[in-house]
């Protein structure tokens, strides 16, 4: 009897903020699964090339690139296609989460345009122009009907897109507007073969929750409200992004998948 193989050969695929946490995890099962992968680093060059080497570099390009604005975005993009010639799948992962409490009374104008800049302005940009060209190298075909899809777009939201996190009110603003564009755009992309979906994680063991997750009261606050007991590991989130990006996932769009232990279920 032969497996189930979730592949993705002869994909090319853009997943940002990919140089370490759920977006390093997620190159890595691209990769393992036959996709061409491009990627993107702010800062973190070292960890970058470390994971295009690990991976291979003949099918695999990390790009230094801030995602600040839609134009950030569409550059991003558009260096993809460049490269690679085309684009199937944008995996928008990238984000920022001040792990410090701050009340809405002291929230700086600074840290709440800076969070909606990274985290939702840059994905608009990235969506645009994603969409734009996978419906332009589709142009000539019908759109697909039955299993497959002409281009999966994947957003990463979070518990808190879902059901708000005092003291991060900047951040489950971005989060729960990414779910809102999630549900907008699967309606407004199907006609053109376009898959939307979103993950929705919660506590991930990344760089990002480590300084959370290293506060005794914190973790312990955070444990409490988790079923399963723990937090993520990153390729628990990795997973399920990958089979929304099979034939296998042709008949969800619109939906939000919650990789969270059951959070949602008790928050």
């Amino acid at each position: 009897m032969s497996g189930v193989s979730l592949s993705l050969e002869g994909k090319v695929a853009l997943i940002t903020g990919g140089s370490r946490g759920i977006g390093a995890a997620t190159v890595r099962l691209f990769q393992k699964a036959g996709a061409r992968v491009a990627f993107n680093y702010r800062a973190a060059q070292s960890a970058a090339d470390a994971l295009v080497a690990e991976c291979g570099a003949d099918h695999r390009i990390a790009f230094a690139q801030d995602l600040s604005t839609p134009e950030d975005g569409r550059a991003l993009v558009r260096r993809t296609v460049d490269h690679f010639g085309r684009i199937d799948i944008l995996i928008a992962n990238h984000g920022i989460w001040e792990s410090a409490d701050v009340p809405i009374f002291t929230m700086s104008d600074t840290q709440w345009r800076t969070t909606l800049a990274i985290n939702l302005d840059s994905v608009f940009g990235l969506i645009q122009a994603a969409a734009a060209a996978m419906q332009q190298q589709n142009s000539a075909k019908i759109p697909t009907a039955g299993l497959g899809a002409a281009g999966h777009i994947v957003l990463i939201s979070s518990t808190a897109g879902q059901r708000g996190e005092a003291f991060h009110a900047d951040y489950a603003a971005t989060k729960g507007a990414v779910i809102s564009m999630t549900k907008g755009l699967a309606t407004e992309l199907a006609p053109h073969g376009i898959r939307v979906n979103c993950v929705a994680p919660g506590w991930v063991d990344t760089e990002m929750s480590a300084p959370a997750m290293a506060d005794p009261q914190t973790r312990a606050r955070a444990l409490a409200t988790i079923p399963l007991g723990r937090i993520a590991n990153p390729l628990e989130i990795a997973g399920p992004v990958l089979f929304l990006c099979t034939p296998l996932a042709g008949f969800m769009t619109g939906e939000i998948v919650n990789v969270n232990g059951g959070a949602v279920l008790v928050g």
